[in-house]
């Protein structure tokens, strides 16, 4: 059951956000993030970069740019809905709507040029077609009409539209092609719609011409159009067109309403799944009597509407991007084994115990430490308990097997599920029954607030009394996204480490009202005023005339108060680099305001996930400077509406690290895009004559030549290595 106290520590913030500054100091928070997305689309547009790579860009700019949609565009709608006219900051929610449909038109444009002017030509070159019907030579028509006789035609479900059929509910997000029939003796149109089944692939191969080496495929809505006379038979086939509908996920249900918080989220995707359509996107042309009908009866307006050219939804292009041709893909990454875990016979507590690992993934491997770590523990006799946080954790998660079997091994063993991790609340909930039958003792956190914090405690009986052992990191326990996301993770048996995540772990499960920390730094509790102290700190070092320098690396900067603070260290000659991917508020360069900061978005082949912040703190070498990594932004839900932890990294080689893959993001000329006041970014290119120094690929590189060099050494000493050099 979710904790529900009447004192809590976390509760009488200020209900203040960004939207309550009128300023034109602060970019609009959506309109920062639609060039958040440009940037994506850039990635795919890029013609330097490998071409499957490109493809999968296009369908991460639509996954994203689905999202914006049920998040963002939902909650203005529901302004609209509630009467709302204007926000706090006294924008007009019209206007904000307006400008969105204007930044979105432009950007599918520019999708529709990239994928038919770059992409599909590229992709013929390299053997990869993707056809039309009429492309088509008679033999592959032949099988692809036996193909939809043996694999489509019976999982079909014509749904007419007249007095005897009720218009049909359409679902979030699913393709359907829509009809205009007509009877061969009657002049009036009828209405059918036809949902294209998610169970089948959105591109089909041809085989043909029997040559394995050919790469030939047709769309599956070409393939239903082009058969719709099995459907139905004697009547005419007036038009057809591929529409889809966006629905709000912007349903937040009151959590202060007593309701069992899983009760809760249950009813909210019940509704989410009825709730308001935001978005209706057709392909190619529409008929006027179609469209209308599809206004009507979805309740959306022309300003709702998107005429996409192209792809109806670009993400069908996954399996494409995931053809096995490597000659089209990037360079392969094998995660490398981090120096210290090396053995894999070695007890892993006794490494800890002795010195704390910092790990940099996906350089280096989640599974032989992380996921280590935990499966060590559950196996380990010594382990006593083991407490664990779980925001998004991915479909069979590794994790909730081994809590399981650690709980069927009579060990203690507590895990916070957050239920309301957005578009993962039903995978989360299942997770938590099935942790809950095994035994697992599972809560759901702080009433009203999501716990967003990455960390993991172990609780060991070793021979010189009871220790526990921590993991803390920037980003979820989820072995699929630690392939394709960096994010840094400390495993540590410091007491003022350990003892700190004990106390918050009797929060989050109990009635404990723990207000102070020795190590961690915790929001809502002190991260905000935290930041601030140390960005003020700053100003008073580069006051005294000592050395003076901030670097923050997050995926996006909104808080109101955090960005006034930089602004006031940026005019008091604190230099400032801010390592932005996503979104920023705040405006750089802006003469007598922010002058001396810079902000900058690396994008490529891994997503910039990990938070890191490091203060020069007056100190001549900047490596003695204070480092810390955590799980939270600078944005107003993480520091005051979240449970997130930071962490100081304080050994000197951690710290070093840290500062190298800072300087190598900072030096990067490849993949970075340098902000400008305006809230529009311009890329980075090499010189003439210089080296590309895009930041994965040297740190790839760096961390190659760091476990050559382990592995080296280890066979030097005589150690017993069977780690991957990668």
């Amino acid at each position: 059951m979710p904790a529900s106290l009447p004192t809590s520590p976390f509760e009488h913030f200020p209900a203040e956000s960004i939207d309550d500054a009128v300023s034109n100091d602060f970019l609009d928070r959506d309109a920062s993030w639609l060039e958040f997305n440009r940037r994506v689309l850039h990635e795919a547009i890029d013609e330097r970069s490998p071409l499957l790579d490109r493809v999968r860009f296009l369908s991460i700019f639509s996954n994203n740019l689905d999202e914006f949609f049920m998040k963002r565009v939902g909650a203005m709608k529901r302004q609209t809905a509630a009467g709302r006219k204007r926000n706090k900051d006294g924008d007009s929610v019209a206007e904000r709507l307006a400008m969105t449909r204007t930044l979105v038109l432009e950007l599918l444009e520019l999708q529709a040029d990239c994928y038919r002017d770059s992409i599909l030509p590229a992709l013929r070159a390299a053997g990869v077609h993707l056809l039309a019907w009429n492309e088509l030579d008679e033999a592959e028509r032949v099988e692809m009409k036996a193909f939809f006789r043996r694999s489509v035609f019976a999982i079909l479900t014509p749904l007419a539209v007249d007095p005897g059929h009720p218009f049909p509910f359409i679902s979030n997000l699913s393709e359907s092609v829509g009809m205009v029939l007509r009877h061969p003796e009657q002049e009036e149109n009828l209405f059918a719609r036809i949902k294209v089944p998610e169970v089948l692939p959105r591109w089909v191969r041809l085989n043909a011409r029997g040559d394995q080496a050919l790469w030939r495929f047709v769309s599956l809505y070409d393939i239903i159009r082009h058969n719709l006379e099995d459907l139905f038979p004697g009547m005419r086939v007036m038009q057809t067109t591929l529409f889809r509908v966006t629905r709000s996920a912007d349903l937040d249900l009151d959590p202060s309403s007593g309701e069992d918080l899983r009760d809760l989220v249950e009813e909210e995707l019940r509704q989410r799944r009825f709730a308001p359509v935001v978005r209706l996107e057709f392909a190619g042309h529409i008929d006027t009597s179609m469209r209308q009908l599809l206004e009507e009866e979805l309740e959306v307006s022309l300003d709702d509407i998107y005429h996409v050219e192209g792809e109806l939804d670009y993400q069908d292009l996954g399996p494409i991007a995931d053809l096995n041709i490597p000659q089209l893909h990037g360079e392969a990454w094998v995660p490398t084994i981090p120096p210290a875990l090396l053995d894999p016979e070695a007890d892993i507590f006794s490494i800890i115990r002795k010195n704390d690992i910092l790990v940099h993934h996906p350089y280096e491997s989640f599974t032989a430490s992380v996921e280590r770590f935990i499966s060590a523990a559950a196996d380990d006799p010594k382990v006593l308990a083991i407490k664990m946080t779980l925001y998004r954790t991915g479909d069979e998660s590794v994790f909730v097997h081994t809590l399981i079997r650690a709980a069927e091994a009579r060990k203690q063993v507590v895990c916070l599920v957050e239920l309301k991790a957005r578009f993962d609340e039903e995978r989360n909930i299942q997770l938590a029954h099935a942790l809950e039958k095994a035994g697992v003792h599972v809560v759901y956190g702080v009433v009203g607030l999501k716990t967003h914090t990455k960390t993991a405690l172990v609780v060991r009986q070793d021979s010189d009394g009871l220790r526990c052992y921590a993991h803390i990191g920037t980003g979820n326990y989820n072995t699929q996204t630690a392939r394709q996301y960096t994010d840094i993770g400390l495993l540590t048996a410091k007491t003022e480490i350990t003892d700190d995540l004990v106390e918050l772990f009797h929060y989050l499960t109990g009635r404990s009202l723990q207000r102070s920390y020795r190590k961690l730094i915790v929001a809502p509790v002190n991260m905000r005023d935290h930041v601030l102290e140390l960005i003020y700190r700053e100003i008073d070092h580069r006051r005294s005339e000592r050395p003076a320098h901030i670097i923050a690396k997050m995926n996006s900067l909104e808080d109101r108060r955090v960005c006034e603070a930089l602004y006031a260290a940026s005019s008091a000659g604190v230099e400032i680099d801010l390592l932005i991917r996503g979104f920023c508020c705040l405006r750089p360069g802006v003469p007598g305001l922010s002058d001396n900061i810079r902000v900058i978005s690396v994008l490529g082949r891994f997503l910039e996930h990990s938070r890191i912040t490091y203060f020069r703190n007056g100190s001549e070498d900047p490596v003695e400077g204070e480092f810390q990594i955590g799980s939270a932004d600078w944005m107003y839900r993480n520091l005051l509406a979240r449970v997130e932890v930071a962490v100081p990294v304080e050994d000197r080689a951690h710290r070093q690290r840290l500062w190298e893959i800072l300087q190598v993001m900072m030096a990067d000329n490849r993949q970075a895009w340098d902000m400008h006041h305006d809230g529009s970014y311009v890329q980075r290119r090499p010189a003439a004559g210089e080296r590309d120094r895009g930041t994965h690929q040297v740190l790839m590189e760096q961390t190659r030549q760091r476990n050559t060099a382990a592995i080296e050494m280890a066979i030097a000493n005589e150690g017993v290595v069977r780690g991957d050099v990668g």
